[in-house]
């Protein structure tokens, strides 16, 4: 009787976990044409700014080309095909600010999900969102270490985040109303799992070089491969 009820649990594990992962899509992100150079941040007379970036020299982030020829922290995720409500995760996303830099640059996270913004620095910063569906906030971080958890509760795409102490400090907050959604990495890569096999639109957001929709078919046990080119901004 006890190896029937082990082999039972072992099924419905197994099943659980099938049906929890899903059809994937994923694929890159590319870069076509010449990336410009990237960008220095002049840090002026912020002295203590330019100290933390003293021995890594920082740049700009709004369009980062890697070496591979595909883009960095361009937002993927499935725009129409969704249905049905997702709960929120408890745990944060975390926005630091280090180095007189948001780190990371681009995040997304599910509407109602705590966001901890993070002030790493032994100096001023604030956090400032321009937002366009969302209530604009701007959250004074005077402390080395404090940290401000905020909610999100409206899905917008493309809020961005500034420090009004620190004009070159810029970031981006994805927030959206399902879990379906990657942010590209290093190599240009996204991967986005759990999704009911099906047809979907998926949207690929960049902060300066627009957006891109594909019409996008996925089979369980069947990743569908998207590869998506970006040309120079004009």
């Amino acid at each position: 009787m006890k190896k029937k009820v082990t082999l039972l649990l072992f099924w419905i594990c197994v099943s659980f976990i099938s049906a929890a992962e899903g059809a994937v899509i994923k694929g890159v992100i590319r870069f076509e044409g010449t990336p410009l150079a990237p960008k220095p941040i002049n840090f002026g007379a912020e002295r203590q700014c330019a100290e933390y970036n003293a021995e890594k020299p920082a740049f700009y982030e709004e369009i980062v080309v890697n070496p591979n020829g595909t883009l960095r922290w361009a937002l993927v995720y499935v725009k129409e095909g969704v249905s049905g409500e997702f709960k929120a995760p408890e745990i944060p996303v975390v926005i630091d600010q280090t180095g007189c830099i948001f780190v990371p640059h681009a995040a997304g996270v599910l509407a109602g999900q705590p966001v901890l913004f993070k002030n790493s620095d032994a100096l001023l910063h604030n956090v400032r969102n321009v937002a366009k569906e969302t209530a604009t906030f701007n959250i004074a971080q005077p402390i080395q270490g404090m940290t401000t958890k905020h909610f999100f509760d409206q899905p917008e795409i493309g809020i961005q985040l500034k420090c009004d102490v620190h004009y070159w400090m810029s970031a981006f907050l994805h927030v959206l109303p399902h879990p379906f959604f990657s942010i590209t990495d290093e190599e240009g890569k996204f991967e986005i799992t759990g999704l009911p096999a099906g047809t979907y639109t998926v949207e690929v957001w960049h902060e300066k070089l627009g957006i891109q929709a594909e019409t996008v078919t996925v089979e369980e046990g069947k990743p569908a491969n998207l590869e998506v080119f970006f040309g120079s901004v004009s």
